[in-house]
């Protein structure tokens, strides 16, 4: 298996290597008639839909891409590039980037309202450029889709590529992270600077002949010896294939790792942090400085991801005072996160990113630990794709459903065309039958709560039906508002 492995990288690389635009001269391509003609056709597709009250992300670069397929390549490009890329956090992590870049005048393009393929680069970039194609901005923050790497990066040369982390997901077009780490090191160019995961001993490795700074967060006192996951995609030794073994644990392969047997270890952070947890605080070394920053919010997720914006920001000249200034004015986007009162019931929507068992079961933890008794909403289901979503539910049998066995939770209801697929899931994670309850239709899983006793309702929701979650804790605040007037 691995032999064959090994060929079809080999072959993929050879492939690449005949078939790529060139390198870092194509970077540096000049305009020529077919290029013009593809940023007119592509400016007036943008205008269009916007008249329409269309989003405008895609179409208009997919357009000039067909029009010209080395748009990308020959349009103007920002001096100074930050490219966001990993599995988990890097929407979070640009939108922080672009917040407190902002907040401190700083003049930048980005990709924030939609696509990060090839399509969404070349929408944004003719977006922001003159009539004659030349960039009209210093410096671009860009969300860049993993798999598109090999589609960028021979046309753009960031500055810095960010890596939050490599986790396993959406395996039926993904396979495994460290296919997805190949894919990246090919494409990066040997010139660009990488802030990297020092906690991820798999993203910590990309690019391994470029230069490179670390983040970390040094060790909490929630964290294990061992991991307990279910799923763990670097337990050997890159070097020597013996058993890894971790200072710390933090989840799945998150942590500190060293191989007992050679020299391999996890890398020594540039930028180190210590979270206090309960004094909402982290305290991150810049420079041989300790400077302090007040959490935006209290998810490891969202913790890393702050984090990482603060290794950036300390790389693009930012001063502490600077960061601090955007961090006090920055909150998590609601499409992501969300948090409501009412009659002392608390309604919290969090994003558990579909077909991506790593981002699951760090929401259901998070909803484990949080104090009080708790009724849990699922809406896992992405209806738009049948393909994907009614006949490949592979990666529920991944996520750590067992955590939603744990005795604060008192219901566990699930909304969707796949629902009875995770009745039985949640029956084999442990969860007893009575605390479990289904329905085809998102919209009716209010209905199922019971709200008598309840601290707090999670409405865990994948990435396209955040209207969805949206709708359901309005109702559950409505209803709640309602039962308070009536006594």
């Amino acid at each position: 298996m691995m032999t064959c492995y090994g060929q079809a990288v080999s072959m993929r690389r050879s492939m690449q290597a005949i078939c790529s635009v060139p390198g870092e001269d194509g970077r540096r391509m000049k305009k020529n008639p077919r290029f013009y003609f593809a940023l007119f056709m592509g400016k007036l597709a943008y205008r269009v839909q916007r008249m329409l009250r269309m989003n405008a992300t895609f179409f208009p670069g997919k357009l000039a891409i067909r029009l010209c397929p080395d748009f990308i390549g020959r349009i103007g490009k920002p001096e100074k590039i930050v490219a966001v890329t990993g599995t988990n956090g890097k929407t979070t992590c640009c939108n922080m980037l672009i917040d407190i870049l902002t907040e401190n005048g700083y003049d930048l393009m980005n990709n924030r309202a939609g696509s990060n393929t090839d399509a969404g680069i070349a929408t944004a970039l003719l977006r922001y450029a003159s009539i004659g194609g030349k960039a009209r901005k210093p410096l671009g923050i860009l969300e860049i889709d993993e798999r598109s790497s090999k589609r960028i990066y021979p046309y753009i040369c960031p500055t810095y590529v960010v890596c939050t982390n490599l986790f396993r997901d959406s395996i039926q077009r993904n396979a495994h992270p460290e296919y997805i780490a190949d894919i990246i090191t090919s494409a990066v160019p040997k010139t660009t600077k990488m802030i990297l995961n020092a906690d991820d001993p798999i993203s910590s490795r990309l690019a391994p002949d470029n230069d490179r700074v670390y983040f970390a967060i040094r060790q909490l006192p929630t964290d294990k010896q061992e991991c307990t996951n279910i799923i763990n995609d670097c337990r050997i030794c890159p070097r020597c294939s013996t058993k890894l073994l971790f200072r710390y644990n933090r989840y799945h392969h998150i942590g500190n790792v060293y191989c007992p047997n050679c020299d391999y270890a996890s890398p020594t952070p540039d930028y180190p942090a210590d979270v206090d947890m309960e004094a909402g605080r982290v305290k991150m070394e810049l420079h041989g400085r300790c400077e302090e920053f007040t959490l935006v919010s209290n998810s490891i997720f969202n913790i890393y991801n702050q984090v990482t914006a603060t290794a950036v920001l300390t790389e693009l000249g930012l001063t502490p005072d600077m960061i601090r200034r955007g961090f006090g004015k920055l909150s998590i986007v609601e499409t992501r996160y969300s948090h409501a009162e009412v009659g002392g019931l608390s309604v919290i929507t969090h994003m558990a990113k579909g077909h991506n068992p790593i981002a699951c079961s760090c929401v259901f933890d998070y909803a484990v630990h949080e104090p009080g008794v708790k009724e849990i909403i699922l809406m896992p289901d992405d209806d738009r794709n049948h393909l994907t979503t009614s006949e490949n539910i592979t990666w529920a049998y991944d996520a750590d459903f067992e955590k939603l066995a744990d005795e604060s939770i008192a219901r566990v209801v699930v909304g969707g065309i796949r629902a009875e697929d995770y009745r039985l899931r949640l029956l084999i994670a442990g969860v007893e039958p009575d605390r479990i309850f289904t329905t085809p239709d998102e919209r009716d899983t209010p209905k199922l709560l019971k709200l008598d006793g309840t601290d707090k309702v999670f409405i865990l929701h994948q990435l396209y039906k955040t209207e969805a979650a949206r709708i359901a804790k309005e109702d559950i605040l409505k209803e709640v508002a309602a039962n308070e007037e009536s006594h």
